[in-house]
Order: structure tokens, then sequence, then C-alpha cells
């Protein structure tokens, strides 16, 4: 029996002249056209690993390529269109792949890229969908340890800020509001690092950098900013979360601790109007 959107292993045959007939062991057959063997020497009686899929007049058709992801897989993989009934990726095929809009959990736009995983429908086409939170791994009790450092692609938001990502190419995660300063969209590769491991293996990540590290680099900021407005910023340890955040990308508590290192150098000083350089 050949399965949609995998690997089987079928025999050639037949030769004809637009590609060969490959059977499996019940004697079933399919297509594998002269424009899905280039590279390979083909001989009747050979077994070969094909690729099943279904062309545009919805035929089985079988290929050597390999596809960019197969049924129960994710890819990152680039919008080709987008119309008013669903979206085609590229996946490496003559076909691209449909995502339909009930399969999309945000707006996605031609020309970027995403996450997706591949099922097949209940007309056994092959889709794919923004939802792969059931495609992912569970990380196992010693993959990862807390502060190591990890590539993360982000596939949904949440209301309140949370945004779930697929760690490493494999593994859940998330990173919750207050582990990021920046808005970041589905689709965005980043470089994190883990702060937490969940009893469930979900890994909890951070794009915040270690605490001294994250000082630093506030710390040239806001000097940066001094000396880039004559010495004075409308910014102390008063000033609302909000400002600050806009302004600085932190936090208002690391704020105030590195105003707090920069007036025990006698750097800065600050009044009630902001914070001026020494």
């Amino acid at each position: 029996m050949m399965i949609v959107g995998e690997y089987n292993q079928l025999k050639v045959s037949k030769k004809v002249e637009f590609g060969y007939y490959l059977e499996d062991d019940f004697g079933d057959e399919v297509l594998l056209p002269n424009s899905a063997t280039k590279g390979h020497e083909i001989k009747v009686g050979d077994r070969l690993e094909v690729f099943i899929y279904r062309d545009s007049k919805d035929r089985l058709i079988s290929t050597l390529k390999k596809p960019l992801l197969t049924v129960g897989k994710i890819g990152y993989l680039e919008v080709v269109t987008q119309n008013n009934i669903g979206a085609f990726v590229n996946i490496g095929l003559e076909r691209d792949l449909f995502i339909p809009l009930r399969e999309q959990s945000f707006n996605i736009k031609e020309g970027k890229k995403y996450l997706f995983g591949m099922y097949v429908d209940k007309t056994d086409r092959l889709a794919g969908t923004t939802r792969i939170d059931s495609y992912m791994e569970i990380a196992e009790e010693g993959t990862y340890k807390s502060s190591d450092e990890i590539s993360a692609i982000v596939y949904d938001t949440c209301e309140n800020g949370t945004l779930n990502v697929m760690v490493d190419g494999k593994y859940r995660g998330l990173i919750l509001a207050n582990e990021h300063f920046e808005y970041i969209h589905p689709g965005e590769e980043i470089q994190a690092r883990v702060k937490i491991i969940y009893e469930d293996g979900t890994l909890g990540i951070t794009t915040r950098k270690k605490r001294l590290d994250e000082r630093e680099i506030l710390t040239d900021k806001i000097l940066k900013y001094l000396k880039e407005n004559g010495g004075f910023m409308p910014f102390n340890d008063k000033s609302s979360s909000e400002d600050i955040k806009k302004e600085f990308n932190t936090s208002k508590n690391y704020f105030k601790m590195t105003l707090g290192g920069l007036m025990k150098q006698k750097i800065i000083t600050q009044d009630k109007e902001g914070t001026r350089i020494l």
C-alpha cells in the first residue's frame, strides 16, 4: 500500500516514454516522471525509495527529489502565494503545499518563512498547518541545562505576550512576556538561552542576557543616549516602566540598578527633571 506524503520503497515495473511505472507489493502502480529522475540511472527491476504525493490534476505521482518535509514533520518554509482560500508554500517539489485558511493561526505573508507541519486531509491530499504543537518533541531530561545557548523560531504568539517557539528544530519552548522586550513576529529566528525546564519537558526560554551582560549593555545604551543629547535625558529611576521599556528595551528594575551603579561611579547625577552626565 502506497502512503501519501511519505517515502515508499517501490519496484520499477516498466519504462515508458514519459518515465517509469513503479509498483508496490500489491501490484498497485504509480508514475515516476522523467523530470523527477534527473541524476539517477534506473533499470526495470530496481527498488527505489520515492516520495508519493498528488500532482496538479490530483493524480498520485512519485519523485526521487527530497521534499523539505514529510507528513508529521515540521518545515521552515517560504510562502509563495496567499489568497482568499489559503496559502501555498514551497516544499521543493513541482507542486507547492496548500495551507487552508482554517489552519493559519496568524496572518502569513508572501515571501516570508514560517514553521508548518504537514498532514493528509480527508480527501487524501497533502496540506499544511501553522498549528504545530503536536508535531514537536519534548526535551528529555539532560538534553539541556539552564543557561544553554539555543536557536529558536517563533511559531505563535499569545494575547498575554507569551511566545511559543520551536527550539533547535524539534523541541517545544516558550518565552514569557517578561523574558523578551521587543515584539517578535511568528517566523522570526532568534538566539536565546534556556532559563528553566518545566516538569513536562517544555523549555522556558529567555532572550534576556545574563545579568552582568545585560547591565553592561544597558550602561552603554544610557551613556550613548546622554552623549547624543547634550549630556541629559528626561528619564530617571522615577520614570514609568512603559517609558523605560519603550526607550531602552529593559525593565524598570534593571534600569534603576544600572543608574545606581553609574551614580556610585560618579558618572551621572539625577534630579526630578531626569539624568545628567557629570
